[in-house]
């Protein structure tokens, strides 16, 4: 239960990680397994790779925060990383965090303009990026005092390259421990709004790597493969922060690759993954080889998947905002097909009715609300943005916008985000339900419902489908697909119009945009 008053709840935040901070977390482990792998670089197409024990580590970081601090970056400033994986990114994430800067990790496939923003947002006055980037960010007009490049080998004005940032480790003597100091802005994928800067302190990244393992079963010779991009939560505290808190591996790839993922895995003893739908093809293959790969992260309980995948699935619900998985579910507890889990410990949680403001009753659709501590278990803020944060709590409740029910034995499961809870002249409809039932048609082979704008009704049901390579012609598989849904579903949820693509907006880690969706969808001639 949250402490009311400022002055204790302080306290306790202090007492839960006292003495414990991310400088903290790469000194233990170099301390006391200096010569286990801490990070392996495998970047493929023939390029060589690399390994830094937990002692190369710690050289390094405290290398290139010697290298800020000679070039004017100090406690509090902001720093922008824009760059795809590569290990200097990694060691130029951890050094900001190390004399206590802010790493500002943003979306490699931002526009000049967006970075702009991303800059002016969070006051970077500084950046580490990569050659293909030092364009975008010179077009963005971005103040910056300079500009670090990985791999150039040359100065031009202010931008120099990121091997001229390693000074000597001995010159970077320390800095009291913060745990409530801020280390990190990651902004939100923007698909409902322009993107928030979600603010991560020491004191996340100490509950990350606490927490994380035990979520999933990671152990201290594990070894977690990380192809996700590092500007995202998923592979800094899902992944990286659950490695550092039991002082295992992670090995780093530039991204995914299907034709090399097999390879990466049995050549370094992978363990752990963090699935996406775009990879379980290649694991479900039947020429999957021998491995030591057991687990991989997903987002709900299914056996099936554990089946054809031939991995355990260990189901984590989580945002950026929540740091690391709040609603957990292992294959050892057997919890039924679809479920997110239960929460976390450390979590506390509720289903709220939107419209009424009341706790739903078990089967009830409703939106999902956490309890931590802002700063440990939940994000400190989003950056410069008080009224958003002011708007994402509840008194000490976090609203996640994710619309779940509340099943036997205490499991949540996911219905969808409540944007996607279209209202159809005053009724419900849940895009899922609807989409559930448009998969089912031959000729299907992916569809996303939004709501197209109505004058009379506010919204009504719409539907973007891509043809499978089987599929009749549009006119026979639309005329199928509303057969269908008029035998299913009640007349106000059947879509008004289906409309075929070839493929869906996406955003980072292939998420579908909705957003994008609902203003093609209202672009078409009125329905």
């Amino acid at each position: 239960m949250a402490v009311e008053t400022s002055a204790t709840g302080a306290a306790i935040e202090g007492h839960q990680v006292h003495g414990q901070d991310i400088p903290w977390l790469l000194r233990h482990w170099a301390d006391n397994r200096p010569e286990h792998p801490a990070l392996v670089w495998e970047p493929g197409g023939g390029a060589e790779g690399r390994t830094w024990t937990y002692a190369d580590l710690l050289t390094d970081t405290h290398r290139v925060a010697a290298g800020l601090v000679a070039r004017g970056v100090g406690r509090g400033d902001k720093v922008l990383v824009h760059a795809d994986n590569c290990p200097e990114m990694v060691v130029a994430w951890l050094a900001c965090a190390t004399v206590g800067a802010v790493a500002v990790t943003t979306n490699t496939r931002a526009t000049p303009s967006e970075i702009a923003y991303f800059a002016a947002q969070t006051g970077s006055t500084t950046a580490v990026t990569q050659p293909k980037f030092t364009a975008a960010i010179a077009e963005s007009g971005a103040e910056l005092r300079w500009v670090a490049v990985i791999g150039a080998d040359g100065t031009d004005g202010d931008t120099f390259p990121f091997a001229d940032l390693y000074g000597e480790a001995a010159d970077w003597t320390g800095r009291p421990i913060e745990p409530l100091l801020p280390f990190g802005i990651m902004f939100t994928s923007g698909t409902t709004s322009r993107p928030k800067g979600v603010v991560h302190t020491h004191a996340n990244a100490v509950w990350a790597s606490r927490s994380g393992p035990r979520s999933i079963d990671l152990g201290a010779d594990d070894r977690y493969l990380i192809y996700l991009p590092f500007f995202h939560v998923n592979a800094q505290s899902w992944s990286f922060f659950s490695v550092l808190g039991v002082g295992a591996t992670a090995v780093l790839m530039p991204k995914w690759s299907t034709s090399r993922f097999w390879d990466v895995v049995v050549q370094y003893g992978i363990t752990h993954i963090s699935l996406m739908p775009f990879a379980m093809g290649t694991l479900a293959s039947p020429d999957r080889p021998e491995s030591k790969l057991r687990v991989g992260v997903f987002g709900q309980v299914s056996a099936a998947l554990d089946k054809m995948l031939g991995v355990k699935v260990y189901a984590a619900y989580g945002m950026t905002e929540t740091v690391i998985h709040a609603i957990t579910g292992k294959p050892s507890e057997y919890l039924p097909a679809k479920s997110m889990g239960r929460p976390a410990p450390g979590y506390e949680f509720t289903i709220v009715d939107k419209d009424t403001g009341l706790p739903c009753a078990p089967g009830e659709p409703g939106e999902l609300w956490l309890r931590g501590e802002r700063g440990v278990q939940l994000f400190l803020e989003y950056y410069g943005n008080a009224e958003a944060t002011e708007k994402a709590f509840d008194g000490d409740w976090f609203k996640t916008g994710d619309m779940v029910v509340l099943g036997e034995g205490g499991n949540v499961f996911y219905r969808e985000r409540d944007k996607d809870l279209l209202k159809v002249g005053g009724e419900n409809v849940s895009a899922r339900e609807v989409e559930d039932v448009v998969a089912t048609v031959p000729g299907v082979g992916s569809v996303q419902v939004v709501g197209k704008s109505h004058d009379f009704l506010d919204e009504v049901v719409v539907a973007f489908v891509i043809p499978s390579p089987t599929a009749p012609d549009e006119a026979e598989l639309e005329k199928a697909i509303l057969e269908l849904c008029r035998t299913r579903l009640s007349d106000f949820k059947v879509p008004r119009a289906v409309y075929f693509v070839d493929g869906f907006p996406l955003g980072t880690l292939d998420k579908v945009l909705k957003k994008n969706l609902r203003e093609m969808a209202d672009a078409r001639p009125a329905v």
